[in-house]
């Protein structure tokens, strides 16, 4: 059966499925950032869906349908269809029309999946960690410092499917950028993955320096003057919110270094250039995640022994007031006794003798335990 065939059998899958529905919905609309929706505010996952020739946009060629027959036909250019969040059933004729692999729509649709990178024939299947830092007054116990989110990025000959997760790291000024660099876009889809890949490594690079200033304000609160009161939960949740922006960083290295190094048919030679450069940036996150994650333990476990010094030294004035006033209770309990025959009990200097020895005794040990640094 012929291409044009084929798209044919597809459209007419695509009306049970919704094909026409996602194709209508992308033509009426050029772009719509979701970086605040949780949904289009049509309904539909669709965000955008654009045709490129020669790295220009092809005007008037939003339907999904009309757009890949166009590209395959040409020979020339690709399609790039954006979602977001979309469900089962929105993605079916999609699926079909791209001919996609049942176990990367699954991982698509259902998100939280680790970063990977997966060749299902002559299609490429990335995952991407996406992070943010959340802005916040003041570090509590309680205090969500790193949000996370996921990309995934179906990559073939002639099309870029990006599925987004999550509210933030919308991909509209990353389109607007790689438009105004029609030389690179020219390139095809691998341009669009390495774009996208290097825009979330860089903003990797922004969490880690966001995160520093967190660790630092810990640090210098640990050891302040007052770094035993420091409240431990503060270290405990950045080491949390550090080990989810691990999560994230982590994984990709061997799919990043997959791209910059291995021959992959969709890659063009010149584009994996560029991945050596994102490898670079990636390695620079990970060192600094690693660095962190020491930092914090030391910070921890300083204040740790902070704290053990501290009832160390509150353990030692106790027993030091303690001895000073065992003199006048041992004294006076010995002369609470009232017994009849006791030394020194009808003098008349008796009371002021004893009280004065009292004294004494009491002032010595003071000024001993001031000298030794127990009081």
């Amino acid at each position: 059966m012929s291409m044009a065939g084929n798209l044919r059998k597809v459209t007419e899958l695509g009306k049970v499925g919704g094909l026409r529905k996602v194709a209508r919905l992308a033509r009426r609309r050029p772009r719509v950032d979701l970086s605040h929706p949780a949904r289009s505010p049509l309904g539909s996952s669709v965000v955008n869906c654009v045709t490129y020739q020669d790295g220009a946009r092809v005007p008037g060629c939003a339907d999904l349908v009309d757009a890949v027959e166009m590209v395959r036909k040409s020979g020339e250019g690709f399609v790039w269809l954006g979602l977001h969040e979309p469900t089962d059933s929105e993605f079916t004729g999609i699926a079909e029309l791209f001919d996609l692999h049942p176990l990367a729509v699954e991982d698509a649709v259902e998100a939280h999946q680790r970063p990977k990178l997966e060749r299902y024939g002559e299609t490429l299947f990335a995952v991407f960690k996406t992070v943010c830092y959340v802005e916040h007054e003041q570090l509590t116990a309680t205090s969500e410092v790193v949000d996370t989110g996921e990309i995934m990025v179906f990559v073939g000959e002639d099309f870029v499917i990006t599925v987004r997760h999550g509210r933030h790291g919308s991909l509209g000024p990353l389109r607007e950028e790689l438009e105004a660099d029609p030389q690179q876009l020219a390139k095809g889809p691998a341009a669009v993955l390495h774009a996208l890949a290097d825009h979330v490594v860089d903003d990797y690079l922004t969490v880690t320096d966001a995160v520093q200033a967190d660790i630092d304000q810990v640090e210098t609160d640990v050891f302040s003057e007052n770094g035993a009161r420091a409240d431990p939960g503060r270290i405990y949740q950045l080491k949390r919110e550090l080990l989810e922006l691990k999560r994230a960083v982590m994984p990709l290295a061997r799919p990043v270094e997959d791209l910059a190094t291995r021959p992959i048919r969709v890659i063009d030679p010149e584009i994996q250039a560029y991945f050596r450069d994102v490898l670079d940036h990636l390695m620079r996150a990970k060192e600094q995640i690693a660095a962190f994650d020491e930092l914090l333990n030391s910070i921890l476990q300083a204040h740790l022994a902070q704290v053990t010094v501290a009832q160390n030294e509150d353990m030692r004035k106790i027993t030091a007031w303690a001895a000073v006033i065992a003199v006048p209770t041992m004294v006076c309990g010995v002369y609470g006794m009232n017994f009849t025959f006791m030394p020194e009990l009808h003098w008349r200097v008796g009371y002021p003798l004893v009280m004065g020895v009292m004294a004494a005794a009491c002032l010595a040990l003071y000024r001993g335990f001031r000298r030794n640094g127990w009081l």
